[in-house]
């Protein structure tokens, strides 16, 4: 008599996989959070702040009757400061920190820069290299102005248009990209 056992297996630890669904809300998380939208929310409170500041002044200075009507008048303009300066705030946020990351990247490459400079001062191989590209740059930056040049003698020619004037954009073109290539 035969008989055939099927025992169903997990094949995955539970534990392991509650670790990695928390790992993908974390991860799910800090996409969604934006440094902007912190730095936006940040700039915008400090000016609601400020013209709170200056509205709580201007009650000291009322008579006492006249508390309630002005702090509905403060939160009332509160919170039209915070209608007001939204986007001006988003705005700002966004640009200060475009230019904050750009500042980031520049001195990153000043420092990388330096250190390599310093890399081939210690060691000749690397300053063979260096020359080496230098060289490869300037050459090909000749190359290209050469083939610039023969473009523009060429295109000085007075070329009937039509279809010749195509097939000479077509070989000057061809002319460019083997020079790039090749020499």
């Amino acid at each position: 008599m035969t008989s055939f056992i099927t025992i169903e297996h997990s094949t995955q630890h539970p534990g392991v996989a509650r670790a990695e669904s928390a790992i993908d809300a974390v991860k799910q998380l800090r996409q969604g959070f934006s440094g902007t939208r912190g730095l936006a929310t940040l700039l915008l409170s400090a000016m609601v702040a400020a013209i709170i500041v200056v509205a709580d002044q201007v009650m000291d200075s009322v008579t006492e009757g006249h508390l309630l009507v002005m702090w509905i008048a403060l939160w009332a303009v509160a919170f039209a400061a915070l209608a007001v300066f939204a986007g001006a705030a988003r705005k700002l946020a966004v640009r200060l920190k475009a230019g904050l990351d750009d500042w980031s990247r520049a001195v990153a490459e000043a420092r990388a820069d330096q250190r390599f400079w310093a890399a081939a001062r210690a060691d000749e191989r690397v300053m063979a290299d260096l020359q080496a590209a230098f060289l490869r740059e300037e050459s090909k930056a000749e190359a290209a102005r050469a083939a610039d040049a023969v473009y523009d003698d060429v295109r000085a020619i007075a070329a009937p248009a039509g279809a010749a004037e195509r097939s000479l954009r077509f070989g000057s073109q061809m002319l460019r990209s083997y020079q790039r290539n090749y020499l």
